[in-house]
């Protein structure tokens, strides 16, 4: 009754388009939070199809899960938020690319080396507070990993850091704290092989900033991050589709009041159409009077609150059936809202959206890749 489309075809198309416009510079598919609520192995399978040779995932688990499924070696894996309770032994054994943002945390890494070097990126706080060493912390993080590099115990891949896109001004602000760290790291003795700044928007925006390698998520999503600029502007093609179909429908007169609160009553008789999707499932309250949904090509609102499985659409006289599809965003070619239109609507971002979707929604994924390696995983699972 609920699905959500993953369409890999779209998502290798927008890959291809994007590398194409970075080259000759290295991209980092980044796919964290479940390659923004798309499933993260489907995605990672299909990226790794395409000879993408580094991929972000946020943390050593969701690594590891893609270490389990057959991503070798070759492919690098890098991730930069650690549990502080978290064992480094796994992930260096599996050849995992660590994200470190002080010496504390480097020295948890440099404690949990056994058989190989961990592969370590120091990371710079350049003003965005989340990640990365301030300047002041910076040189007792770059001695450390100096000694364990000399000693062995790991091998400093890259210095990278993280943007916060607020101003051309800002940006060129944080790019310059990132290149002073990264002459301090050289004075003090470290040879970095890589530098990474750059992610979705800066990546597009800023070719100065791409350095050696970009981090790209939501544009391989065919989610744009750019004020304005559509999917279709770039063309990029939107990976998920969601879609339910008609539970029920019924005729009510005149002043009905719909759902809880009676926050919507109707202004004639009319017919209402059960949507069997609600905010457990990642359709927000507050989408009542700001999304549209489709159903047989035309648009209607959300009529009445959105409930925790349901919402209701007020139909009119049209002729809905049980059972109709109802498309409540896609890539917008038959008419329908967009992931980056529902952002839009609800005042916020389209990843946030898919992120949202939740494991009650079935992924269908789809597309050529399906009868390749993402095909032999779509099978093996329950």
């Amino acid at each position: 009754m609920r699905r959500a489309r993953i369409d890999l075809d779209a998502y290798r198309s927008n890959l291809d388009l994007v590398r194409g416009w970075m080259q000759p510079v290295e991209v980092m598919a980044i796919m964290k939070a479940d390659a923004y609520g798309h499933g993260l192995e489907p995605i990672a399978l299909a990226a790794v199809d395409a000879g993408v040779r580094w991929i972000g995932v946020l943390t050593v688990p969701a690594a590891l899960r893609l270490r389990a499924i057959g991503v070798g070696e070759d492919v690098r894996l890098f991730t930069w938020q650690h549990d502080p309770a978290l064992d480094f032994r796994d992930a260096i054994d599996s050849a995992i690319d660590l994200g470190v943002s002080n010496a504390a945390e480097l020295q948890r890494v440099v404690d949990a080396v056994d058989q190989r070097p961990a592969r370590v990126h120091l990371g710079v706080d350049s003003g965005l507070h989340r990640d990365g060493a301030t300047p002041d912390a910076w040189p007792e993080l770059v001695s450390l990993a100096v000694d364990a590099q000399r000693a062995g115990r790991i091998e400093v891949v890259a210095a990278y850091t993280h943007l916060a896109e607020s101003s051309d001004e800002d940006d060129s602000a944080a790019v310059a704290v990132f290149d002073r760290a990264v002459e301090t790291a050289e004075d003090l003795g470290l040879d970095l092989p890589m530098e990474h700044v750059a992610a979705s928007l800066a990546g597009l925006e800023r070719k100065e900033f791409r350095k050696d390698m970009v981090r790209m998520g939501a544009n391989l999503l065919g989610i744009p991050g750019a004020e304005g600029v559509s999917a279709a502007d770039l063309g990029l093609e939107p990976v998920m589709t969601l879609t339910a179909s008609v539970a029920k429908t019924k005729r009510v007169p005149v002043g009905t009041g719909v759902s809880y609160d009676y926050t919507y009553r109707t202004a004639s008789e009319t017919t209402l159409a059960l949507v069997p999707v609600g905010y457990a499932d990642g359709v927000p309250r507050r989408a009542q009077g700001r999304v549209e949904v489709t159903i047989g090509g035309k648009r209607y609102p959300i009529a009445g609150r959105v409930a925790m499985d349901q919402f209701l659409v007020d139909v009119g006289d049209d002729e809905v059936r049980v059972g109709d599809q109802v498309v409540l965003f896609g890539t917008g070619e038959h008419g329908e809202m967009t992931v980056l239109e529902w952002g839009e609507a609800l005042g916020t971002i389209g990843e946030e959206v898919t992120c949202r979707i939740g494991a009650r929604v079935p992924r269908e994924v789809v597309g050529h890749q399906v009868e390749g390696r993402v095909g032999d995983y779509l099978r093996e699972q329950p």
